[in-house]
């Protein structure tokens, strides 16, 4: 008995520890998955009970100086779907599809998809989606989207760029800047079933996003516009390939305007056709390199007198052309401009005098002041993919070489490198690093970051630099550049006639004309670099093709800027003479007596046309145009 009575005890012990035991496991299990577990448990709970659609937060504006809205966002709806919650999918399918110009197959198939959530379509806007949101169809629900905008179309579309259909920037200032842009998003959720279907007692609950930053420009959006008539205008009258014009300023290095011919509507980019789009998209103000021709010439001069190596009182003289290390270089006047000074070489845009102060530089002198220039080098501009520009490596050039490049040969710049470098040698000598972007800043008007003018270095003195001043207002006032004149305004500036080479040769009939120019000529504060690429014709000098549209554009800046004249308006005018069947050296005598500039096309013989037309009333000192039979 006495033994029974002890193995009962022994077994309800043994009991009684086994129940412990399960208990301490129980409780163990319980706090590991309340208190070590839990968080991550609750979360996966909510995934199952709670159904979340994403709010996009809006992209930042982009704003000019003036504060005008250059991009922004519009409010669009993303049509989302629960196909567990919708009883009448076909019937639902056939009212949507036309309401949202989609196929009722597709439709139907979104409708009908094994998951949660569908999402039927992106970008509807407003008013489709109050429309659709009236017929309170059980199982369909909207988010607020975001779209960009482009109020101004079609004007900055190389430098603004676009976004992806998810407001990701993908080009321009738009993917520079994207991660200031780029909001935070919000998103909105509500408790549903196992199989997705609304609780009757839901609530949804709203997280706001947060707007991206806004992002102002260095442009100012009245002077972009005079730009983009400018290049419009300019491409259409010569059938060019393009047309592009940079507007600076040139005591900061702000890029004021930019713009270029042919663009595309930045609200619809033609993304069918990714050759065409990034054809056009392709900001080749930046990223492009040209062979400069004569606008080169006024870093030659500067390098010249900076290094002391000329003087006003030099005498050069030009019989049309100079042999080189053996080779005969024209001038572009194959007649020759006879013996002159260095202002006249300046003026008539001489090859002879160009390559004699290369030579009396010398390759180190010279290359260490276009390296000054910013020559050869990026410029640190804020905007992606921009190129360096080609100078020869300094050890292979020779003597011929260099007297081509002395005249614009044998170089390559971006457009973007040669104003930056060119607004150095008038503004007093400081480069400054150009820029786009001044200040960004958030949502709620706080300054996050803003851009102060960078000097770089100094590249001449304020003595050459107002000596070259001189020299340019002459080129506009007696020279080649007189089309880029506006009456009662002091405007310097130079022009360019560049050859295009392909394939290793010279692109006969393929030209780029070009016009840098500076005002006011006393105290520059705007320049101004107009290029049209292959201008069709026989009117392809810079000079009667880019000059024009670079003195349009002058004029409605000084008009817009409140710049006053300083100069009397005493245009005298003369009548164009009839140089028709004279020899190519009496044209030039007679014109050039009437106090015009000549510009030729051909090598001797007769005049055989002439522009403007014999009798036509001209500007004294305008430029004109006479071809030969030669």
């Amino acid at each position: 008995m006495k033994a029974a009575a002890t193995l009962l005890r022994k077994r309800v012990l043994i009991a009684f520890i086994a129940l412990v035991v399960v208990f301490i496991a129980l409780f163990g299990r319980l706090f590991y998955i309340q208190i070590i577990d839990g968080a991550e448990l609750r979360v996966k709970a909510s995934e199952q009970w709670y159904r979340d659609l994403p709010l996009k937060a809006a992209r930042g504006k982009i704003l000019d100086t003036n504060g005008n809205v250059l991009a922004d966002s519009k409010d669009v709806f993303t049509l989302y779907a629960r196909p567990n919650a919708i009883k009448d999918k076909e019937g639902v399918a056939r009212e949507l599809a036309p309401a949202l110009g989609m196929k009722y197959e597709t439709v139907l198939e979104k409708l009908s998809a094994p998951v949660g959530e569908s999402t039927v379509k992106r970008k509807i806007d407003a008013e489709t989606a109050y429309a659709l949101r009236k017929k309170d169809i059980k199982g369909l629900y909207y988010t607020l989207d975001t779209q960009r905008n482009y109020p101004y179309g079609a004007s900055l579309s190389q430098i603004l760029g676009f976004t992806s259909i998810d407001n990701v920037g993908q080009s321009g200032l738009e993917s520079y800047y994207d991660k200031y842009l780029t909001g935070v998003d919000g998103f909105a959720y509500t408790s549903t079933d196992i199989a997705g279907r609304e609780l009757p007692s839901s609530v949804t609950r709203y997280v706001p996003g947060i707007p991206g930053c806004n992002v102002t420009l260095s442009i100012d959006g009245n002077i972009q516009g005079f730009a983009d008539s400018a290049v419009l205008a300019a491409q259409t009258e010569f059938s060019a390939k393009s047309a592009s014009m940079v507007v600076m300023d040139v005591n900061t290095g702000g890029i004021v305007a930019m713009s270029k011919s042919p663009a595309f509507d930045l609200n619809e980019p033609p993304r069918d056709d990714l050759d065409l789009l990034n054809e056009l998209s392709r900001n080749t103000m930046i990223v492009d390199m040209y062979e400069p021709g004569s606008t080169f010439k006024i870093f030659t001069t500067a390098a010249a007198l900076e290094a002391g190596v000329v003087s006003d009182s030099d005498s050069f003289f030009c019989a049309g052309s100079r042999t080189v290390d053996g080779q005969r270089i024209r001038c572009w006047r194959s007649i020759g401009h006879g013996s002159q000074h260095l202002a006249d070489g300046v003026k008539n845009s001489c090859n002879c005098v160009f390559m004699d102060l290369a030579l009396r530089l010398g390759t180190e002198r010279f290359y260490s002041a276009l390296r000054g220039f910013g020559l050869g080098q990026k410029t640190g501009v804020d905007f992606a993919g921009e190129s360096s520009g080609i100078l020869m490596r300094e050890s292979d050039v020779k003597t011929v070489d260099l007297a081509r490049i002395g005249f614009g040969q044998a170089v390559a710049v971006t457009p973007l490198q040669l104003i930056t470098g060119v607004c150095s040698v008038v503004n007093g000598g400081i480069l400054y690093e150009p820029y786009l972007v001044s200040s960004v800043d958030s949502y709620d008007g706080k300054n996050v970051a803003t851009r102060l003018p960078v000097e770089v270095r100094r590249t001449v003195s304020a003595a050459t630099s107002a000596k070259m001043r001189e020299y340019l207002v002459g080129v506009v006032a007696n020279g080649g550049g007189s089309k880029a004149g506006v009456a009662g305004y002091a405007i310097g500036g130079k022009t360019g006639t560049a050859q295009k080479y392909m394939n290793g040769g010279i692109a006969q009939g393929k030209y780029v004309s070009s016009f840098i120019g500076f005002a006011p000529a006393n105290d520059p504060k705007y320049a101004v670099l107009m290029i049209v690429d292959e201008p069709q014709g026989y009117m392809y000098y810079g000079s009667l093709v880019a000059a024009p549209y670079a003195g349009e554009v002058f004029e409605k800046i000084f008009d817009y800027a409140g710049i006053a004249p300083t100069l009397p308006p005493d245009t005298e005018y003369t009548f164009m003479p009839d140089v028709i069947d004279e020899s190519i050296e009496n044209a030039v005598a007679v014109l050039e007596k009437s106090g015009l500039h000549v510009e030729l096309v051909g090598e001797g013989g007769n005049v055989v046309s002439q522009t403007p037309v014999p009798s036509a009333k001209i500007k004294v000192g305008d430029t004109v145009l006479i071809r030969s039979s030669a």
